[in-house]
């Protein structure tokens, strides 16, 4: 099941007990997946098609406790309609005359059907305005799996309308954004912080825990994976500089003999060549007196520079130079 899924059946059992917050979550479905039609006799009813079964059973719970309506299960044939769609009706003129008023897409005075997406008087409150996200995110919203990315969305079929759900998502301290992408406009939010916090919004508090968990996770593997390659790195360059070091000595060794060395630079030069991989602090161990790691590599600096000259002296390259690059 995807992360989605998850979050959305967590979604369809919170029920809010306060009237306005179930019109509100209602209302969110309906401007994104709903409309109102008339029939052949002219009697309005409304309809909303989803392929998600927990919206569909969310709306028929938010219609039967806000308005009780039954919504019933659509005739085939419906117009726009594709097989995969599950398509509810609530029918009867004055119910269907009801809920339209409720959401503001109909006056006191019955003039014409005008769908509204967010009417000020539906989201007034804050927990309506969670009551609408929430019900924004049934209907057309998804999130990506977190173990790969962060991204949060939820589709609107205007500009203007994907504007309004940015706002008031906008209002609880949340960076969503608007895009277009083919007909239609991506409400969205990329930081994961964000998304957490949108997840409480909504009321989905153990997929919120779900998603820390994870972040947390991925910042402990990111971690350790700086600091592995941070170590890797400094260790490829004391490996390096102890490649260059033996060079260095092996060369006075064999041109010179050790003994051209002053005693303080001999003793190293000896205990570096008999312990190749020996880190600088105990080489400094070993000597007599004990010099600390600074102490150390000063005097392999020392070293190294001797082999430098006696290589200049006798027109022999550096290590991985070439004779005329000298």
């Amino acid at each position: 099941m995807s992360f989605s899924s998850v979050v959305k059946e967590e979604l369809e059992s919170r029920i809010d007990l306060a009237k306005h917050c179930q019109i509100a979550e209602f209302a969110a479905i309906m401007a994104l997946c709903g409309k109102a039609a008339y029939d052949g006799s002219g009697e309005p009813f409304l309809v909303m098609e989803t392929e998600n079964e927990a919206v569909a059973r969310k709306f028929a719970v938010l219609a039967e406790k806000a308005f009780q309506a039954q919504p019933r299960e659509a005739p085939g044939g419906h117009e726009g309609r594709r097989g995969s769609d599950i398509c509810l009706q609530i029918t009867g003129q004055a119910k269907v005359m009801r809920i339209l008023m409720a959401l503001k897409w109909q006056d006191d005075e019955h003039g014409p059907i005008k769908k509204v997406f967010a009417h000020p008087l539906i989201v007034q409150k804050e927990c309506c305005k969670r009551a609408f996200i929430r019900g924004a995110f049934l209907a057309a919203g998804s999130i990506s799996d977190p173990q790969k990315f962060y991204h949060y969305e939820v589709v609107c079929d205007s500009e203007d309308d994907a504007k309004r759900l940015s706002e008031i998502i906008e209002f609880f301290h949340l960076e969503a954004k608007v895009i277009a992408r083919k007909k239609n406009f991506i409400v969205y939010i990329k930081e994961g912080s964000h998304i957490t916090d949108c997840l409480n919004v909504m009321g989905a508090v153990v997929s919120q825990m779900e998603l820390y968990n994870v972040m947390i996770l991925k910042g402990v593997r990111n971690d350790l994976n700086r600091k592995v390659n941070c170590e890797t790195a400094n260790l490829n360059k004391t490996v390096e500089a102890g490649v260059k070091q033996m060079r260095d000595i092996e060369y006075i060794r064999d041109t010179v003999g050790l003994s051209y060395l002053k005693d303080p630079l001999y003793e190293v030069a000896v205990i570096r060549l008999e312990n190749v991989d020996m880190n600088l602090k105990d080489i400094g161990e070993l000597l007599s007196p004990k010099v600390g790691k600074s102490g150390v590599n000063h005097r392999l600096r020392r070293i190294s520079e001797i082999a430098q000259e006696l290589r200049r002296k006798n027109g022999v390259p550096e290590p991985g130079q070439n004779k005329t690059d000298i």
